[in-house]
């Protein structure tokens, strides 16, 4: 898949194939993020998730990502779950449609 800048103007003589720009962030396994599903919305910017580990988790929405971005149920989110409690979570981000195609092309979920 190509990587190309797009700025809404068609030019002459440019690729219009139906390349899509992605840009997507994976987990570092550094920081211990991991895939994660959103399964049920229970409100207060708590979401129940169930990462890629196997575990059902609570997951808190943080404020940086709260006011930018609507999380729905069925999206793929990166977490980072809690040193002290296992069965919570921080979620730090949430991917868009175009990007979770990509990564299920590529073999990452």
């Amino acid at each position: 898949m190509k990587f190309l800048a797009y700025n809404g103007k068609k030019k002459s003589g440019s690729n219009t194939g139906n390349d899509v720009i992605v840009r997507v962030r994976l987990p570092n396994k550094r920081n211990r993020e991991q895939f994660a599903t959103a399964d049920l919305m229970l409100g207060a910017n708590h979401i129940r998730v169930r990462c890629y580990d196997g575990v059902t988790r609570t997951g808190r929405i943080k404020g940086k990502i709260k006011k930018r971005v609507w999380i729905r149920e069925g999206d793929v989110l990166i977490v980072v779950p809690w040193d002290f409690q296992d069965e919570k979570c921080d979620i730090i981000y949430r991917y868009t449609k175009p990007q979770v195609e990509w990564l299920m092309k590529n073999n990452y979920l």
